[in-house]
């Protein structure tokens, strides 16, 4: 297919293939052949053949691959509260004397979401699905790092600049103004730098919309033809707000609304009733798993029964770190936890599976992500395994969830193109990023902690 005069992009040799692709698995030395942004080919990497002529070739012996993780929900402007929220036991923007979203400036959301970004697309996430504020001009920056990132700035009609008061008030133009805006990002920005940035509508939560701006949400995703995310009985406060407002469950209220079903990822599900699963389960509805912060919390979400129900089960970092790794594994420990022993109910390869496919199915775009298929768009990750802590290498997947680490990511592939190498960005300074990430967070805690 490939020759001198039409060589392939990238040509890659030598790993070890975790493809996820049910009918490829675990390649032990594998070849893989990519152009045009994606997967042309992929198989044994058989010495005695030669390779075929590429522009670039990489020998990637000794490494483990995997497709790119997708991380179905973040907040990557929260680092701003890294090390300190993870304490408080609720939410930044419930919590006095900590900065709120509604107190980020244009200039600071952008340092702060490229430093998440960054994070995250290091640790091996090729696709981020995030949420906040001043989405308008994050999602051009985090997308410029060279990674897959759909946004949305938070939808919610509750006025954020009282509730961290304790005062709950809904106002019409609020709802008006975020949707709004939701909107008209996906006019602008859907389907930008060659496909890799997209527009979910991001309600925020059943207790910060009013139950009319969820209805005219679930109308904008029809008119759009796109997917709705947020927040589901992260919290008991949540769930009593509703049932005072609505005199039914959150749940219930994304099921009257329209909003339930295989178009929705809702975040957290910690606090749902057995009627609440099943009604999740039969729509469909997938699920931003976030063991790692949910364990934080002292909490942990009925993964195994939602999955029994029906649901899809994704997995995603939230906020404060962005390592995939580490919430495969929580996600792994957090499972047994509800099993009370080791079965074949939680395996590596089902929370592998919920960080790939699982991510692209919630997504809709399981068809393009999410697995090493040829044909699929080439995003992939590439693990040095030649290190203490994943050596010896008998099974690459049990190693990959219970030992190794997003910092063991050596490779980083998005639409065919290599954004991260030696463990390093490709496409922005390092050390510029940080510096005005951390001075971005140090003014906004200073202005946070003087209103206390």
């Amino acid at each position: 297919m490939f020759d001198a005069a039409h060589p392939a992009d990238l040509v890659i040799h030598g790993p070890r293939a975790i493809t996820v692709d049910p009918v490829l698995g675990e390649i032990p030395r594998a070849r893989l052949v990519i152009h045009g942004g994606r997967l042309v080919e992929i198989g044994p990497d058989d010495p005695g053949v030669p390779l075929p002529p590429a522009r670039r070739t990489l020998d990637l012996s000794g490494h483990v691959i995997t497709p790119g993780f997708v991380n179905v929900h973040t907040h990557t402007i929260l680092t701003m509260v890294r090390g300190v929220a993870e304490d408080m036991g609720f939410a930044p923007a419930y919590t006095p004397g900590v900065p709120h979203g509604h107190e980020v400036s244009e200039e600071e959301a952008v340092a702060l979401a490229r430093l998440g970004a960054a994070e995250a697309l290091l640790f091996g996430s090729t696709l981020i699905n995030d949420s906040y504020v001043h989405a308008d001009l994050t999602l051009p920056a985090m997308g410029e790092l060279g990674m897959r990132v759909i946004t949305c700035g938070r939808i919610h009609d509750v006025d954020f600049s009282r509730v961290h008061e304790g005062i709950w008030e809904h106002r019409a133009e609020i709802g008006e103004r975020t949707l709004a805006q939701a909107v008209a990002l996906h006019e602008r920005w859907q389907g930008g730098m060659d496909g890799r940035l997209g527009v979910e509508l991001a309600a925020h939560a059943p207790d910060t919309c009013s139950r009319d701006l969820l209805a005219r949400v679930a109308e904008a995703r029809d008119a759009l033809g796109i997917r709705v995310n947020g927040h589901l009985s992260q919290s008991l406060k949540e769930n009593h707000r509703v049932q005072e407002r609505d005199g039914m469950s959150p749940t219930e209220l994304l099921e009257e609304v329209g909003l339930l079903g295989p178009r929705f990822t809702a975040a957290h599900c910690m606090y749902v009733s057995d009627s609440d699963i099943a009604r999740i389960g039969a729509s469909g509805t997938n699920i931003a798993h976030v063991p790692r912060g949910n364990a934080t919390g002292g909490r942990i979400a009925p993964t195994t029964r939602l999955r029994e129900a029906g649901a899809n089960l994704a997995l995603a970092t939230d906020n404060m770190h962005a390592d995939m790794v580490e919430v495969m594994r929580w996600a792994l420990i957090m499972g047994r936890v509800q099993e009370g022993e080791v079965n074949e109910t939680w395996q590596p390869h089902h929370v592998l599976e919920m960080a790939t496919l699982g991510g692209a199915r919630a997504l809709g775009l399981e068809a393009e992500l999410g697995s090493l298929t040829p044909g699929k768009r080439a995003d992939l990750v590439a693990f040095d395994f030649r290190r203490p802590h994943l050596v010896p290498l008998i099974n690459a997947l049990g190693n990959l969830v219970h030992t190794a680490q997003g910092r063991d990511i050596d490779v980083v592939i998005c639409n065919g193109e290599v954004v991260v190498e030696g463990g390093e960005l490709c496409r922005a300074d390092t050390a510029t990023l940080l510096a005005d990430a951390q001075s971005a967070a140090e003014a906004l805690w200073q202005r946070a902690r003087a209103q206390l």
